[in-house]
């Protein structure tokens, strides 16, 4: 009998055990659990927003050249393409370039339809209340252009006289300096294209806009150089991770020579660069 109450005792303490082991098995396994949720939590804290997944979306003009130049198939090419595309290599996410009137681009990467304008913008006060830049990725500047027969060198020459810009240009608060008697179009290459054919007195626009008009073929002439500026990719405000990954990879690229090489590869020259 006593054998038999031994051998009860010594089931019900094994059940007991293993039912111990069973939910500390279980505990743990909850404590795995809970940790491979919390580092999935945690990715997702760090990760950026994007208007597609896997993609990153840049809107550009198509209507900067040489920076942003439409072909005949319709696609974007030019110098903020390239660096565009390379940015998203870097990002690991497939490039979705997106073609938008210049005007319109920061109001879009503000509220949400593009994740970044690479489109030669100039880091100002005011686009900077609007939006975030990155580190620039190239400097250029304000230059006055005429036609051969002008006799306009500096800006305030063009007091009173009839000055084309962009829509959207910083270079508008220029030409406000001298005239009110300001046109403009959605191209700076149109404006130019409408200063060699007679029209306006002058066109203030990027100098290597200008550079790149009259090299190939437009009568027109380089003047003051009023400034130099800093180009920058813009992103919205809340998307500051996006921003930070956007700033690593445009350091990459500075460092590998890719920044560089592209702007060889358009301007025979490194733009992307502080001028000395």
């Amino acid at each position: 009998m006593r054998k038999y109450l031994l051998m009860i005792t010594l089931s019900i303490f094994m059940i007991f055990a293993l039912a111990a082991c069973g939910g500390s098995e279980d505990e743990g396994g909850n404590s795995g659990d809970s940790n491979e949720t919390d580092t999935g939590d945690s990715s997702e804290e760090t990760a950026y927003d994007l208007v597609e997944d896997g993609q990153f979306t840049f809107a550009a003009s198509g209507e900067f050249r040489p920076f942003s130049m439409t072909d005949a198939s319709g696609e974007m090419t030019g110098f903020d393409i390239d660096v565009a595309n390379a940015i998203a290599e870097e990002l690991g996410l497939e490039p979705n370039p997106q073609k938008q009137k210049f005007a319109s681009i920061v109001e879009g990467v503000k509220t949400g339809r593009f994740d970044a304008a690479v489109a030669s913008h100039t880091i100002t006060e005011e686009r900077q209340q609007e939006v975030d830049f990155s580190t620039p990725y190239y400097y250029s500047g304000a230059q006055i252009f005429t036609r051969p027969d002008s006799d306009v060198e500096t800006l305030e020459d063009l007091e009173g006289m009839e000055i084309a810009i962009s829509k959207g240009s910083t270079y508008s608060t220029y030409a406000e300096e001298v005239t009110e008697n300001i046109k403009t179009y959605d191209s700076d290459v149109v404006a130019l294209q409408s200063l060699a054919k007679g029209r306006h007195d002058a066109v203030i626009t990027d100098f290597l806009t200008g550079k790149e008009a009259s090299g190939e073929g437009l009568e027109i002439e380089s003047k003051e150089m009023i400034e130099r500026s800093e180009q920058a990719v813009a992103v919205a405000k809340e998307n500051e991770a996006l921003l930070e990954e956007i700033n690593a990879a445009l350091e990459t690229l500075r460092e590998d020579g890719t920044l560089a090489e592209i702007s060889k590869e358009y301007f025979g020259e490194d733009i992307t660069t502080l001028p000395e």
